[in-house]
């Protein structure tokens, strides 16, 4: 994988565990372990396991492995790798634009942009999706025909807290069941991931962008997308959950004409890289203000 930082400073990950799921994905035999992994009784194991004391054994070497600085991270035992992995991050190392005209990133991720095009469809690593696939709603879906879709991927070195991009009035959460495939990039060459995965998504009559759907979606051994709030008033970087482990996505949907993205971002998505983005970091601005 292939990515740039705000400063156009190209970052490439480790192939180690691409070399895993270029196994899982594109060979016979890994194909048929595949189709095992990616069902919800083998997450729901996983998920188990990871809530387990034993598995804090993993922890350290989780840690150098993927050389996380846990110096700005709540400093206790925890209990188990779940625990580990679903920490809390000091607030002054992740804060929050409170420019109300800008739009600010739920997560710790690696960011791509899509235009949804007229006629609600839009292309992933060459896989045509529709937005009424995404959502298994027409309705909502020709709402944002047009519009602008934002993809923030997570690693599994990434702060799995995720929070509102902009306040406003949120609806009920509505939950897709689906299966489990990893969200890396290898995987979109053979399957619709996100008309496939598990999925859960709220709209939100956000205070400065118009209505906006957020969209959490479940990748490998993620055993739970746990949000907080139902249906209720939030604020601009309240924190909306958190993924147990594994490598998660957020997808937000943004009507036409609402949001301009910065442009280096845009720089980076033409030339095909992801972007470095944090939690609570400005990544856009109210059009027409």
């Amino acid at each position: 994988m292939e990515w740039r930082d705000r400063g156009g400073n190209y970052i490439s990950e480790g192939d180690e565990g691409n070399k895993s799921l270029k196994f899982l994905y594109e060979t016979r035999i890994g194909g048929v372990l595949l189709g095992l992994l990616i069902r919800k009784p083998v997450s729901d194991i996983a998920g188990w396991f990871m809530q387990r004391r034993i598995s804090a054994l993993w922890i350290n070497g989780f840690i150098r492995k993927n050389h996380i600085d846990m110096s700005g991270y709540e400093k206790r035992k925890f209990k188990s790798f779940n625990d580990f992995f679903t920490r809390r991050i000091l607030p002054e190392c992740r804060p929050v634009d409170s420019d109300p005209k800008r739009f600010v990133s739920p997560c710790d991720c690696k960011l791509t942009v899509f235009r949804i095009s007229n006629d609600s469809s839009f292309i992933i690593k060459g896989g045509s999706y529709t937005t009424e696939q995404l959502l298994r709603n027409g309705e909502l879906a020709r709402a944002y025909s047009g519009g602008t879709m934002l993809v923030f991927r997570l690693t599994v070195d990434d702060y799995h807290r995720y929070c509102y991009p902009d306040g406003g009035e949120k609806e009920e959460n509505v939950h897709i069941q689906g299966v489990y495939h990893t969200v890396n990039p290898i995987a979109f060459r053979n399957h619709a991931v996100f008309r496939e995965n598990t999925r859960e998504y709220t709209i939100l009559h956000s205070d400065n962008f118009g209505d906006i759907v957020i969209m959490e979606v479940g990748a490998t051994l993620v055993g739970r997308i746990s949000n907080l709030h139902g249906s209720c008033r939030v604020e601009k970087g309240e924190e909306k959950g958190h993924f147990d482990f594994g490598g998660s996505t957020v997808i937000i949907l943004v009507k036409s004409g609402v949001l301009k993205i910065d442009e280096d971002i845009l720089r980076n998505n033409s030339q095909g890289f992801e972007t470095v983005i944090k939690y609570g970091e400005g990544i856009g601005t109210k059009q027409n203000s």
